[in-house]
């Protein structure tokens, strides 16, 4: 008798653990998501505007993202380190 009580005392907390659902994110935490999803966009559109890997088509890709996120009000990507800049 003791087993089957606890058991739907257990199932009844399970049941209200899943009705209260996950908790929201915060303001600054959906700020950054929408960020981040901007940037990841703009780095999308660069990529189609200029898809080559040559070395002007790297560069203007590299301009037109600067471009975007300067435009958007987004930070910008830190360099990258080259081969030749070691």
């Amino acid at each position: 008798m003791n087993r089957l009580a606890i058991l739907s005392g257990g199932t009844a907390l399970l049941a209200i653990g899943v009705a209260a659902g996950p908790a929201a994110a915060s303001q600054q935490g959906n700020l950054a998501v929408a960020n981040w999803k901007l940037m990841d966009k703009c780095a999308r559109q660069a990529q189609i505007a200029f898809p080559d890997y040559t070395a002007e088509a790297n560069a203007k890709r590299d301009a037109a993202l600067k471009a975007c996120l300067s435009s958007n009000n987004l930070p910008p990507r830190p360099e990258l380190l080259t081969p030749q800049s070691r």
